[in-house]
């Protein structure tokens, strides 16, 4: 095989997908409950989507930054309004290059005497040398040292340990990056008083909040996205994986008067926005937010039916909407083997935390199913 071997790939040879199923060429049905880790919100092979790309594709494919597309105004006045505040929309070709224009950002509006980044213990920002630099997993940045100078850890929902660090140092500090819910971290959400201390630190001493919503944004923790459970106010938030309907678009939410920051010539992308991407991302921003009811109500039922199990594996069961996990008290090595012979698709984080991403449009029905395979597998 001539693929560099970077991913714990399923042996699975897959002829289609479609909603919540994906088939084997052998003629095996498998549940997947990754939905592209968070990435289609609809699905496998959603017709209305599909439709969306096929009508632009058939129109062109790609324009170059030298023309607008009319969704990529139309998306673009859709994300403000979904903070309540005033910005400015800047698009990229997925999470970790809005993560990298947001770097950029922070640097321009450093200081020789205001230059530090905060960021959390087991937050993920990607996997470039500059938002590693940031994101809070030795394991997978250790390697690559040294990355960008001028950022400090800090443990997450420590709300001592915060004001401690900005009480000392905040002439120093000039942003700091937050998952509201940590995804790659084992769905770790904010404690509500470590939310309210983080706000309250953040107006107090005015470094810039940068929210990361690539996975937990666009409705699938059942808000658009997941710092509105929390009361923060960021000035930058950045949103990929759902955001292009299935295909990669990315986007950086600029609010208030950040969104001045960047002027011509600073930043730029050869393929962002891509035209069919954006066609996507249209019908998304204008459907999500009727199902975020469904998705709090869905969320609720899956954690319900998963604690009937009575399982005496099962140590937690956390999370909100349909960003849910299921940590056991112990690692487990075969669990995922085991959930692909019973022909459910299981992300596994550490052989111990069992994080579902499944799509939005998921049926009661389904979840009852999902639930009955991991009693089984339990």
């Amino acid at each position: 095989m001539s693929l560099l071997k970077l991913y714990n790939t399923f042996d699975l040879e897959i002829d289609h997908a479609k909603g919540v199923k994906i088939f084997a060429k052998n003629g095996d049905e498998y549940i997947d409950t990754f939905a592209g880790i968070g990435v289609l919100s609809f699905g496998h092979s959603y017709v209305p989507i599909t439709k969306c790309f096929t009508e632009k594709l058939e129109r062109y494919s790609h324009l170059s930054n030298f023309f607008i597309d009319e969704d990529a105004e139309y998306v673009a006045e859709k994300l403000i309004e979904f903070t309540s505040k005033t910005g400015k929309v800047f698009y990229a070709n997925s999470g970790t290059e809005a993560n990298e224009a947001v770097l950029k950002t922070i640097r321009k509006i450093s200081t020789n005497d205001r230059y530090q980044i905060i960021f959390f213990d087991k937050g993920f920002h990607g996997r470039t040398t500059g938002s590693l630099s940031v994101t809070g997993f030795p394991k997978i940045k250790d390697c690559f040292s040294p990355l960008l100078q001028r950022t400090t850890k800090l443990p997450f929902n420590d709300s001592e340990a915060l004001q401690k660090y900005l009480e000392e140092n905040h002439e120093k500090v000039a942003a700091i990056f937050v998952e509201a819910i940590q995804g790659s971290g084992g769905v770790i959400p904010l404690d509500l008083e470590f939310a309210k201390k983080l706000e309250s630190l953040h107006q107090k001493y005015k470094f810039t909040l940068v929210c990361d919503e690539i996975q937990a944004g666009l409705g699938r923790t059942g808000k658009h996205f997941s710092y509105q459970h929390f009361g923060l106010n960021p000035d930058l938030v950045t949103v990929a994986k759902s955001l292009g309907g299935g295909l990669p678009l990315g986007a950086i939410l600029f609010i208030g008067d950040m969104a001045n920051v960047l002027q011509p010539g600073d930043h730029g992308s050869t393929f962002a926005p891509n035209p069919v991407a954006l066609a996507g991302s249209r019908y998304d921003v204008d459907n999500i937010p009727k199902m975020m009811d469904e998705v709090l109500k869905k969320g609720q039922y899956f954690k319900s039916k998963i604690k009937e199990l009575n399982s005496d594996k099962i140590k937690d069961i956390r999370g909100y909407g349909l960003m849910l996990a299921i940590e056991l008290f112990e690692e487990d090595e075969g669990i995922r083997n085991r959930a692909f012979d019973n022909k459910l698709l299981l992300n596994v984080i550490k052989n111990k935390i069992i994080r579902l991403l499944p799509a939005l449009n998921i049926t009661f029905g389904e979840i009852d199913l999902i639930v009955k395979k991991l009693g089984d597998i339990l």
